[in-house]
């Protein structure tokens, strides 16, 4: 899917805008199918007084550990998420041996265990504070492409900073393997200048899992969602349903919200509560609780392309896309912003 997309010459963001908010903007709108160019600072003129904005808070942890075999060789782990025993954990890691035991520095040990249906393994360890470790030797888990692409061009491939910026200024319920990234755009003075002209702000969970950066490798009918952990509180429902009632918009702040909003509202009321979601968004799906979309420039083969096609039109978001390389913004989860009304 979204072959046209695969021969854009783009330029990948190595690293964050700084400040956050001086990311380049742009702004689509689907009823005269315009397209303006703007700075992200610039988005709340396109705010009214009662609307609500929609944000994901959920934290990234340092999931990705490094181990090595008895024999000595060095293993990648990516933590995904604890079980019911806490020194029990769901992890990536390139091979399955059931039995093969991993040595981490500081006393830690793990014994792989069996394989999940999603293709994540089980790993057994001798010590149940397995996120403590994390947070003392982990590394944020950047997507591949940003390491690679730092590494090209001579950089450290982690850098201590990461640990801020591959993070929104709101995250606080700690639970993801890969950042809500639309929202890395956000600064503290920005959001209050939001709330203080009037907008609502509705505090959602939506815990990303790898399922969310997986590539399609089918049609999108045929694409399997791997489930993520959601939550909506009663308050954050209640904001939202009173500026849907009041007759005002909804603006989603990424792919993760949206998701999340969409599986949460039937008849237009969105439901409190927390479950595991699967939706899939891509187009032909009619959106039932979302009025506009901020999100950033995605790969073709992407989830997150697919919703924004669903959201915008596959023909406009690819003009769009084309204009954004013509004007040299940059794509993917550092990269530049995007507004769909």
């Amino acid at each position: 899917m979204f072959e046209q997309f695969k021969n854009l010459k783009i330029n990948i963001a190595r690293a964050p805008a700084t400040p956050r908010d001086s990311a380049k903007l742009m702004v689509l709108n689907r009823a005269d199918k315009s397209i303006t160019h703007k700075i992200f600072r610039d988005i709340p003129s396109y705010f009214r007084q009662g609307d609500c904005l929609v944000i994901n808070d959920t934290k990234v942890f340092p999931a990705k550990l490094f181990a090595r075999k008895p024999t000595g060789g060095r293993v990648e782990v990516l933590l995904v998420r604890p079980l019911q025993n806490p020194s029990e954990w769901t992890a990536l890691l390139r091979d399955f041996k059931p039995g093969a035991e991993l040595i981490f520095d500081g006393g830690l040990k793990a014994a792989a265990q069996s394989l999940t249906e999603n293709g994540e393994i089980v790993l057994k360890f001798n010590k149940s504070d397995v996120l403590g470790y994390a947070h003392a030797h982990g590394l944020m888990p950047l997507p591949q492409y940003i390491e690679k692409a730092r590494k090209h061009d001579g950089m450290t491939p982690s850098v201590q900073s990461d640990k801020d910026r591959y993070q929104t200024v709101y995250a606080e319920h700690e639970g993801s393997i890969a950042a809500p990234t639309a929202g890395f755009h956000f600064t503290p003075e920005l959001l209050k200048k939001i709330e203080d002209m009037g907008m609502s702000v509705a505090r959602i969970t939506l815990h990303v899992g790898w399922g969310t950066f997986k590539p399609l490798k089918t049609a999108p009918e045929k694409h399997k969602m791997l489930p993520e952990l959601a939550e909506i509180s009663v308050g954050a429902a209640a904001r939202i349903n009173a500026a849907r009632a009041a007759g005002k918009r909804i603006f989603s702040i990424g792919t993760t919200s949206t998701r999340t909003l969409e599986s949460f509202t039937d008849n237009g009321i969105t439901a409190a509560g927390q479950k595991w979601t699967d939706l899939f968004i891509y187009p032909g799906y009619k959106f039932k609780a979302v009025d506009a979309l901020i999100t950033n420039f995605h790969f073709p083969d992407s989830t997150p392309l697919c919703m924004a096609a669903a959201f915008a039109d596959e023909d406009f978001i690819f003009e769009a896309y084309g204009e954004a390389v013509t004007n040299n913004y940059r794509f993917y989860s550092f990269g530049d912003s995007m507004l769909i009304l």
